[in-house]
């Protein structure tokens, strides 16, 4: 009998982030920074790929490429599009989305902020405004109170030290600053407001709450002491803080882990981070491919005590024998992490479809589902999604390598 890398409980499944899907935003600080010719913004989101009205047969597909999980997330700016004013036809939305993921057998993961905020809480200020966690953990309380009974896991915030360094640092995501010091503050303001969301979802669901944070793998760009000493003050701020402030019954039940790239770390850059050196394999974002990172990082949130997810994962590339080879060595460093004792219960890939990748636009291809936009948002499964879908059946990292089925999810 062929031996599982991966037990039958294991979770399987992609993710999709609502802006990056469901098309005209409109009522988002997204929406706006993308339409500001002064932003780092390459292009609009526009209809996105559809999925505000094509989620009943995206859920079935995705169930039919043997998913048993979907991490999702939900629009603050249309569920409250002015302050105060709840739309009871987004929360009806997301029931129905829920409730689909539900009939398919699917397990949710459900997001209640990833990246994007309405535009008058924009306006106040963001995550700078006085009142910016109550106010949050209004909106949180709406939400579960709505939608709490379909929901499986609570997302609260999708990687806060993201949130913080593209917004508040780079400048490369809204609201476009680059001040050290608000980069600093802001972090621990989304820290506040996660454990302000795990206190509202406990109170208002049964479902279980976490904090999901990416977690580079940081190397100093050379080895001397102050470039050194620069990478330890670096991943204090974007890992340390963040892990260290989680503890089980403190902060949430399971830590979701993030991880796409190492990162070299130059005091001398005006981004904090260096290229990568030449000969390092690199995506279509220019990031550094390194497997090895996703072990040991997964390590490191062990230190949590927490039960672990891998809530993003994945590569951008024209090429899906890349995504397929990248799928083989990230998924054998989970193993690896889980045969050296990490409690790691599922695995979600980044992403479930080609859609709007941020300030980079469509260029970057990241799905398992190819999305053809110029013929009525056609889906189009790529050999990697019915690779993955073999993985999710058998529980065996080798069966991305056997011969197709002879029976596979078509083109809709």
């Amino acid at each position: 009998m062929t031996t599982r890398d991966f037990p039958p409980d294991f979770l399987w499944g992609a993710a999709t982030a609502a802006h990056q899907v469901e098309g005209d935003n409109t009522n988002s600080d997204w929406w706006r920074f993308e339409h500001d010719g002064r932003t780092a913004a390459r292009e609009s989101s526009g209809d996105a790929i559809d999925h505000l009205n094509r989620y009943p047969e995206d859920v079935a597909l995705l169930a039919e490429l043997g998913h048993t999980c979907h991490r999702l997330s939900v629009e603050w700016a249309r569920i409250e599009p002015a302050e105060g004013e709840f739309s009871r036809a987004a929360l009806g939305h997301y029931r129905r989305v829920l409730t689909a993921l539900r009939e398919h057998g699917l397990t949710s993961f459900v997001t209640l902020h990833h990246f994007t905020l309405p535009v008058w809480f924009a306006d106040r200020g963001g995550w700078l405004a006085p009142d910016a966690v109550p106010l949050f953990e209004r909106y949180c309380r709406r939400v579960l109170d709505a939608l709490g009974d379909l929901a499986d896991f609570v997302c609260t915030i999708n990687e806060p030290q993201m949130v913080a360094l593209h917004g508040y640092l780079e400048g490369y995501h809204p609201p476009g600053i680059t001040n050290p010091t608000l980069w600093r503050r802001v972090g621990r303001v989304l820290l506040d407001a996660h454990h302000r969301a795990v206190e509202v979802t406990r109170a208002a669901s049964d479902a279980s709450p976490g904090l999901v944070v990416q977690l580079p793998y940081l190397a100093p760009a050379r080895e001397d002491d102050v470039t050194v000493a620069f990478r330890d003050a670096v991943r204090a701020e974007v890992v340390d803080l963040y892990v260290d402030a989680l503890r089980p019954g403190a902060g949430g039940d399971w830590l979701g882990v993030q991880y796409y790239r190492k990162n070299w770390v130059d005091p001398a850059s005006p981004t904090i981070f260096a290229a990568p050196p030449p000969g390092v394999p690199t995506t279509q974002m220019g990031w550094a491919v390194y497997p090895e990172g996703l072990r040991l990082v997964l390590h490191r949130a062990a230190d949590t005590g927490l039960p672990l997810y891998v809530t993003e994962n994945g590569i951008a590339t024209e090429d899906d024998t890349e995504r397929v080879a990248y799928l083989r060595t990230h998924l054998r460093a989970v193993a690896d992490a889980r045969a050296e004792g990490v409690d790691v219960r599922g695995y979600i890939h980044w992403s479930a479809f080609d859609n709007f990748e941020w300030s980079e636009g469509y260029r970057p291809l990241f799905g398992l589902i190819a999305v053809d936009r110029e013929d009525d948002f056609r889906r189009i499964p790529k050999p990697s999604a019915h690779a993955l879908a073999r993985v999710a059946r058998t529980g065996r990292i080798a069966a991305l390598d056997e011969a197709p089925e002879t029976t596979t999810p078509k083109a809709i």
